[in-house]
């Protein structure tokens, strides 16, 4: 039953008006503002990480050994 007290919570934040109702001018309102502004905070939030975790990646590529000849595209070596 937790599902219908937040069905009712919510009918109670966002009251209907049907004869204030303009069915060609129809917006989202609170509801969608407020939904987006916590996709876009999670977004900012994920990227934050990311760059954080990236920053403690550290490449070094080492010298090729002397004797190993660089691959050629498309061919493998056959022994």
């Amino acid at each position: 039953m937790p599902d219908m007290s937040a069905h009712l919570a919510l009918t109670q934040l966002v009251p209907f008006a049907a004869e204030e109702l303009d069915k060609n001018k129809v917006t989202p309102g609170v509801l969608g503002f407020v939904v987006f502004a916590v996709m876009a905070v999670a977004v900012w939030m994920l990227m934050k990480s990311m760059n954080r975790h990236m920053g403690k990646v550290s490449f070094d590529e080492g010298a090729e050994p002397k004797g190993a000849a660089p691959a050629k595209s498309g061919t493998a070596a056959q022994e």
